[in-house]
């Protein structure tokens, strides 16, 4: 099996359950929304999760992809950034404990933390403290940090910094990596349109995006938004949420949908998606059966509070995997 090595923001997950929208309109934090909060915002955060039941898991766009792929067993790598605190101990240990080999970057402020709020109707209100993780810089990558590999998963929240994408993209080719990214949010796609423009046409080979982010990217609906992705990347993939995803590789479009599920939580649905599907890249699966592993994980992990699945679930998963 080929192997990969994620490139995010190191984020250590704490989620709590909420019985309606009020807390978030207490705290100023649109439903649904991912919002970057400073120190000074952390203390009333704090308090009312105080009040709360919270569940921490080892978090962060591509950190969560890189849990999905070392619960199949690809036992992937990780690059990030955290603080010397017990926030950062229990990141790296706990991503350690499962699997992933991780390759963390000491920083002198606190590491980061992402609040996440979940209402009844499975949706999903972030609050994160980038911290220590938002302090990443191209001068913190180094080139024998790729060696060993064969692809680089880059989260697109990190595109806000310029310099270090271009110097890990750098990096992973020099040593001869192929280059995946995840759209992250259409909002940053948006504000990032010409970075992101630059980055698809001169380096990714495998581009995921929703269907906000595919629209926001090309101006144009998701089947025709699906075909100008591919003319620039090797594999392109859309994902239509409960509609299912498509994907185009070498002109031929491949459709995979899914079946209805009771939403509880869709915190990481798409990294699950990207994990699933990038782990039968490695084992060189049809596109089909990469779409379909990458449903079948964003379909259990949208079934539970956050992203922390039961062993006995994995293997459950794992022998499914095995036989699509």
């Amino acid at each position: 099996m080929k192997k990969i090595i994620g490139i995010g923001n190191a984020l250590t997950d704490v989620l709590v359950k909420v019985d309606d929208d009020k807390i978030l309109a207490e705290l100023n934090l649109p439903k649904g929304s991912m919002q970057l909060i400073g120190e000074p915002q952390l203390p009333a955060i704090r308090q009312a999760m105080s009040q709360m039941t919270i569940s921490k898991a080892t978090g962060g766009s591509a950190g969560n992809s890189m849990l999905a792929l070392a619960n199949l067993g690809a036992k992937p790598g990780f690059i990030g950034k955290i603080g010397n605190d017990e926030t950062g101990n229990f990141y790296a240990s706990n991503a350690a404990a499962k699997g992933i080999v991780p390759t963390l970057v000491q920083s002198t402020l606190p590491s980061g933390i992402a609040h996440t709020f979940i209402t009844p109707d499975g949706e999903r209100t972030f609050a994160t403290f980038l911290g220590a993780a938002g302090s990443m810089e191209a001068d913190d990558l180094k080139t024998d940090m790729f060696e060993g590999y064969d692809y680089l998963y880059i989260e697109g929240y990190l595109v806000q910094n310029h310099t270090l994408i271009l110097h890990a993209i750098q990096l992973a080719k020099e040593k001869g990596l192929k280059v995946c990214i995840d759209l992250a949010s259409y909002n940053i796609v948006a504000a990032e349109h010409d970075f992101f423009e630059e980055l698809l046409t001169k380096y990714i080979d495998i581009v995921f995006a929703n269907k906000e982010e595919a629209i926001a990217y090309t101006g144009k609906q998701p089947d025709e938004a699906l075909e100008q992705l591919a003319k620039t990347c090797e594999i392109a993939i859309v994902k239509l949420g409960e509609k299912g995803s498509s994907v185009m590789y070498k002109g031929e479009k491949t459709f995979v949908g899914c079946s209805k599920i009771n939403v509880v939580d869709t915190t990481g649905a798409g990294d699950f998606y990207a994990g699933g599907f990038m782990y039968g890249v490695l084992q060189g699966w049809s596109m089909e059966r990469c779409a379909k592993a990458g449903t079948l994980l964003a379909g259990h992990v949208i079934q539970t509070v956050g992203t922390a699945l039961p062993e006995t679930e994995w293997e459950e998963i794992r022998t499914v995997v095995k036989n699509l």
